[in-house]
């Protein structure tokens, strides 16, 4: 088949699975991946015959998707027994019972690397853990901890090890209350497309304009796991190298020193990001970044510290949470052939009206040229 009837087929996959209709692309138009899955945001819901008060009855019930154990179509406000449900991104999400799971298959291109976006909330005290498998890669992720106020919003990046792969979001663990669970919610995909070098700058995706899907519609910020849980950077071109994740975040929603992105450090030292850089032994650089805060509320003595080769800065920057920033900058000299740059913050913080929510400074525009 020649190119213009793959790129036909391509596109024809890419809108058939958002229920869109076009004309055939160009010939040199490519449309790669990045949008809703089908019924990710849960709001086409089961036939009535089809649940049992909230309890989705039978394998297929669900539309695009397989169930199996015990799953519950629920609705976001008050429920029975004094609960609450946050589902600020629409009006029905999915919650997973013990060891429950969904399924949907995907079409792919073969060995592109994707990142999934979705909103997952604890709805029990207990400790609880959303599993995600993906044509044999999987992470756990520890939903335990509250990083926003409405539902936290995760990411997890994969490679496609086939053109067809299987998408299951299980609940692995066992509670006393077998309906206690996580909810799941907005399920989004998007194609990572190579980075390139952009001019002036060493880094790549310096500026974190290159990210996980942003939902528009609301938007909390998007949490990337550490390496241990995705080992494929959610973050492309940077490692994030600590126990808890760092938060993707948009000008839509947030303040953002420049661009459209940038990125808050929001569990302290334990939420750090690093990139591996060329150099040469014994030249100089210049590394340069801005700090500041995201007008969400985060407030107090928030600064960050910054390292390079041998060399390391503390940039202090005191924060009202209304949205500021300032640049900062340091000059290092590279002690072999690659240099890690890295980041952290140096304190904990929580929201100033909100003490449980952790929150951090944010940093953007990271540049590293020779001196």
């Amino acid at each position: 088949m020649g190119s213009l009837g793959n790129l036909v087929l391509i596109s024809s996959f890419i809108f058939t699975i958002f229920g869109v209709s076009v004309s055939p692309a160009p010939r040199h138009t490519y449309h790669y991946l990045d949008g809703l899955l089908p019924n990710g945001d849960f709001e086409t819901p089961p036939h009535g015959s089809n649940l049992n008060k909230t309890v989705i009855v039978g394998k297929y019930s669900l539309p695009k998707w397989e169930i199996n154990g015990l799953v519950e179509y629920v609705s976001g406000g008050p429920q029975p027994g004094g609960f609450y449900f946050p589902i600020p991104r629409g009006t029905h999400a999915a919650r997973l019972g013990n060891e429950a799971s969904i399924s949907q298959m995907v079409k792919l291109r073969w060995h592109s690397i994707y990142t999934l976006s979705f909103g997952a909330t604890r709805t029990c005290a207990q400790d609880e853990v959303l599993r995600i498998e993906i044509g044999g890669q999987s992470a756990n992720l520890s939903i335990q901890t509250l990083y926003s106020n409405g539902g936290d919003t995760y990411a997890f990046t994969f490679r496609a090890n086939r053109n067809v792969v299987k998408v299951t979001f299980h609940n692995p663990g066992i509670q006393e209350d077998p309906t206690c669970g996580p909810l799941l919610d907005l399920i989004f995909i998007k194609e990572m497309l190579p980075l390139r070098r952009l001019p002036g700058n060493l880094l790549l995706n310096g500026n974190f304009e290159v990210g996980p899907h942003v939902i528009k519609s609301f938007n909390n910020g998007i949490l990337l796991p550490p390496l241990q849980a995705d080992h494929i950077s959610p973050l492309p071109g940077w490692i994030i190298e600590s126990l808890k994740p760092i938060k993707y975040i948009d000008r839509g929603h947030f303040f953002v020193p420049s661009g459209n992105a940038a990125i808050e450090l929001v569990a302290g030292r334990e939420s750090a990001i690093a990139q591996i850089i060329r150099t040469v032994p014994k030249k100089f650089y210049n590394l340069t970044f801005t700090i500041g805060d995201a007008r969400n509320g985060c407030h107090g003595s928030m600064d960050v510290q910054a390292f390079a080769a041998q060399q390391a800065i503390k940039v202090p920057f005191i924060s009202r949470g209304i949205g500021r920033s300032k640049t900062a900058s340091l000059k290092f000299q590279a002690v072999s052939v690659s240099t890690r740059i890295t980041f952290y913050s140096a304190y904990y913080h929580t929201k100033l009206h909100d003490f449980g929510h952790l929150c951090g400074p944010i940093l953007d525009n990271v540049i590293v040229v020779p001196a």
